[in-house]
């Protein structure tokens, strides 16, 4: 029996990262509230978030493999979330120009056929670069969209010139979708991805 896949993200970048597996998908908006909470670790946030969204679409979409992502960075002490405007973007790099960074980019596939759930966190280390007001001014007119990325480095555009080193096991998952894990995943829920 073959499940239809269902991305629960509206984020355009783990759309166009799906998209490059060339497997047919729905992208679906979830419904789940992402607020942290408190005293809760960056890679449990994560962690509970992807499989939250997941989730809430599971009586929407009954007999469909569903993908649920999430992800938070970590500096100093803080989970750090999408900037969302270009002055909290500025502020956001400024702290953390020359700081090793922790990214925690969460998936899970559910089989809502099965009811089986497949999670894997997957932790990336990125060290920034010493960075003056002129340099996050500029990166940030040229790339307007990181303000919707975590941490406000968009890596897989002109953010890579922020990164000075970058540290994990799966260099999409710093993008906000763990490829590596999840083909394995889809594989064995009898999806032909290769």
């Amino acid at each position: 029996m073959s499940l239809g896949i269902i991305l629960a993200s509206t984020s355009v970048f783990r759309q166009q990262q799906l998209s490059t597996l060339g497997i047919n998908f729905i992208a679906a908006k979830p419904i789940f509230d992402e607020t942290p909470l408190a005293d809760e670790s960056a890679a449990h946030t994560a962690f509970r978030l992807a499989v939250g969204k997941a989730q809430s679409l599971a009586q929407v979409y009954p007999q469909h493999l569903i993908i649920g992502a999430d992800q938070v960075a970590w500096c100093g002490g803080k989970q750090l979330g999408k900037p969302m405007s270009v002055a909290k973007a500025q502020i956001m790099l400024a702290e953390l120009s020359g700081q090793q960074i922790e990214f925690y980019s969460a998936i899970c596939l559910l089989n809502t056929f099965s009811g089986s759930l497949k999670t894997h966190v997957d932790k990336t280390v990125v060290q920034m670069r010493e960075l003056s007001s002129e340099q996050i001014t500029r990166y940030l007119a040229r790339e307007p969209d990181a303000i919707f990325c975590a941490g406000a480095a968009k890596s897989e555009g002109l953010g890579a010139a922020l990164l000075v080193r970058i540290d994990g096991s799966d260099p999409n998952a710093l993008i906000g979708l763990p490829i590596f894990w999840l083909v394995s995943a889809l594989m064995e829920n009898g999806v032909a991805v290769i």
